[in-house]
């Protein structure tokens, strides 16, 4: 059973996962830091390489699952065209307002 985006706690996760799951690159990128970092499976990446491939170019979503951490650390069921679905964890550093890391990889 997923928990509806409207109901995460933390304000900005929960704009982070919307702008995911409208494919909206514009409120992603407002959400962000203008030097927000992240990795995948404890590897840094390019953060507009990866966005691009792992979510907006192959529709990426998010069914998140549980939150813990104050609605920062998430267990979601993402989805995209390229790998089908996995259950993945997410961690995210907020900065007044904004997101300026975000950790993801296997659960």
């Amino acid at each position: 059973m997923s928990i509806q985006v409207n109901r995460l706690s933390d304000p900005t996760v929960r704009a982070f996962v919307t702008a995911v799951n409208s494919h909206d690159q514009a409120a992603f990128q407002e959400v962000l830091t203008p030097d927000a970092a992240m990795s995948d499976d404890g590897s840094d990446r390019n953060i507009a390489d990866w966005t691009d491939r792992e979510i907006f170019s192959s529709h990426g979503h998010m069914d998140v699952e549980n939150e813990s951490d104050g609605g920062r650390a998430l267990i979601v069921t993402f989805r995209n065209d390229t790998w089908g679905e996995m259950r993945t964890r997410w961690q995210f550093t907020v900065d007044g307002g904004k997101v300026s890391r975000f950790e993801t990889g296997q659960a």
